[in-house]
């Protein structure tokens, strides 16, 4: 595979790139034209990567890219992705411009990297997969019958992917769900997801005065909705770092010692941690670890908030409503909508009377795991080991990517998570890049994966 990427790779660039040109942010309407343009495109580059067939198909929301080669095989592995894009915002701190994709150095190490939106999360990730597929497949090497699967909506929960699911179930029935939606544990060792977090991520909004008051006249007589607002959330966690809604842990599976051992036996350099990210100390649930927080237990966290005037200069003001937006990272066990509905349930019960409160599901999913010993996990080991010439160490993600659950148990098969991202790549933040290594590593084990399987 070496040899063919260096044959090809300019043309690869070529292809890739007419993606990342595309801004197919499914968080924003005006986009709904571009979320086609990006569908059409990757239909066009699976048909010529040697795909029998590649269609765009109509969902109750953006469109889903669905393509197969058929070669008679016993086993069939479904390659899922996702061509959305998180929204490139702040643009004032982009380097270069997030849709017109530049190979560029890395300020830090020198390397080579892609920067545009999309170009790890995920459409450089999913273009791996339609390479190492037109590798096999040129050189007689193909021994497993591909469906590909591309959604237009992961950045927002895949609400129309599950129905669509079902109503195609046949169409997809596969042996294993192979995915490439995830970021490497460190530069030094690779690593194979083996779980993910689900997700319940809501909007709640508090209001006192029927408009917004001068700050002299009420300051101290009329509730301060962002005044009230705080103080809730900040009520939702105690000073240990848990999570303080009733209910909310009944599922939880505490791991055994010798399974948090195992976890932990993953490379971590705490000082590097806090200086990648240039903070002072780390923060989270006690008696754990950092890896286990972000691995094995469930968080809370304010993504957004907002209220009142935030514009340049003063206005005495005091506001009618303030507003925050409260992601829940669950593990696997936690239903999304029994979070939901408890979060609701409390974040009511706890209002005081002064204010109105209004609670709005935005997106939800439960997590997942899969067996270590499965023999599509061993084939992916065995693949990146050679690659990277040490075996990989066996992870669980932090993130959620909602609709895998929903994939496993709709169709009743397992998916691998072959992720080749790392931390450095800022994915969902501005400067977002791929390291060229990084993209050809995915591809020769992707390739070599067919290989093991």
């Amino acid at each position: 595979m070496k040899e063919y990427i260096q044959k090809n790779k300019e043309r690869f660039f070529q292809e890739l790139f007419s993606l990342l040109r595309i801004p197919s942010i499914s968080a924003k309407p005006e986009h709904k034209g571009d979320m086609y343009l990006c569908a059409r495109r990757l239909s066009d580059l699976l048909l010529r990567a040697g795909a029998t067939d590649a269609k765009v198909c109509e969902t109750s929301g953006n469109p889903v890219v669905f393509g197969y080669k058929d070669i008679g095989a016993p086993k069939t592995v479904l390659v899922y992705g996702h061509y959305d894009v998180q929204p490139p915002e702040p643009l004032e701190k982009w380097r270069t411009d997030p849709f017109l994709p530049v190979i560029a150095k890395d300020p830090a190490s020198g390397e080579e990297a892609i920067y545009a939106r999309g170009a790890n999360d995920d459409k450089g990730q999913l273009f791996m997969h339609i390479k190492a597929f037109e590798y096999l497949l040129q050189n007689g090497l193909l021994r497993h019958n591909v469906k590909f699967i591309f959604e237009g909506e992961e950045e927002i929960g895949s609400p129309s992917l599950p129905a669509w699911i079902r109503e195609n179930k046949d169409l997809l029935k596969s042996d294993i769900v192979l995915v490439s939606d995830t970021t490497m544990i460190s530069e030094k060792v690779p690593s194979l997801n083996c779980g993910m977090r689900g997700l319940a991520y809501l909007e709640v909004a508090v209001t006192g005065p029927n408009k917004d008051l001068h700050s002299g006249h009420y300051g101290g007589a009329v509730a301060n909705p962002i005044n009230v607002l705080c103080s809730m959330i900040a009520s939702l966690q105690d000073e240990k770092g848990r999570i303080c809604i009733p209910g909310f842990y009944d599922s939880v599976v505490e791991l055994s010692a010798e399974d948090r051992a195992l976890l932990n036996r993953a490379p971590f350099d705490m000082e590097e941690y806090k200086s990648f990210l240039d903070i002072n100390e780390v923060k989270g649930e006690e008696g754990y670890t950092t890896i286990e927080r972000t691995a094995i237990r469930p968080s809370l966290d304010v993504c957004g908030i907002w209220g009142g005037y935030t514009g340049q200069g003063a206005k005495t003001v005091l506001p009618s409503t303030a507003h925050a937006k409260i992601s829940m990272r669950l593990v696997p066990n936690q239903d999304s909508a029994t979070i939901t509905k408890l979060f609701t349930e409390h974040f009511l019960k706890i209002a005081p009377p002064y204010v109105k409160v209004s609670v709005s599901p935005c997106e939800g999913g439960d997590g997942f795991l899969i067996p270590i010993s499965s023999h599509a996990y061993q084939a992916a080991s065995k693949a990146m080991a050679q690659v990277y010439g040490i075996e990989p160490v066996p992870a669980r993600g932090g993130g959620s990517i909602a609709i895998l659950a929903d994939m496993q148990r709709i169709l009743g098969v397992d998916p691998l998570l072959m992720g080749f991202g790392l931390e450095r790549d800022t994915i969902h933040s501005p400067n977002e890049s791929f390291l060229l290594r990084q993209f050809f590593a995915g591809m020769e084990s992707i390739a070599l994966f067919y290989r093991y399987y």
